[in-house]
């Protein structure tokens, strides 16, 4: 039986730009994009693991909003919960730690970028949501 994987992940505005960020070589899922974040451990919520998985990767803060999406995909490794929520930054500069790249782009133009699937579901969202404010 697969494990259960519990994760977060920041979709991070800045006006109509959302960053997205390059998942190492050495990692699962070599070269895909994610929206940053990580591991929720048993003691935080949701929000309070993404507090500190941004602060970790990123070195910086965020604010964290409502949740954009919650998707269950099964990899070969385990069955990852990935829930996204909408974020802004208050404090500091994305910094490249854990990830290779990172890229703000307009949502019409996240699907241009080769993405884990787990995050599909919420790019979909995201799409529709920023074409509707149009």
């Amino acid at each position: 039986m697969k494990k259960n994987i519990y994760v977060v992940g920041a979709v991070i505005t800045d006006g109509n730009k959302i960053l997205c960020a390059q998942r190492g070589m050495e990692k699962s899922l070599p070269g895909l994009w994610e929206f940053p974040g990580g591991k929720i451990e048993e003691t935080e919520t949701p929000q309070e693991a993404l507090q500190r998985e941004i602060q970790e990767e990123m070195h910086c803060h965020v604010e964290i909003g409502e949740q954009v999406e919650h998707t269950i995909y099964e990899y070969d490794f385990g069955i990852v919960h990935l829930t996204t929520f909408y974020c802004r930054l208050v404090r500091g500069t994305p910094v490249l730690t854990e990830h290779i790249a990172i890229e703000w782009l307009a949502a019409h133009d996240l699907e241009k970028l080769e993405w884990a699937p787990a995050d599909i579901p919420a790019i979909e969202k995201l799409k529709k949501t920023y074409q509707a404010q149009q």
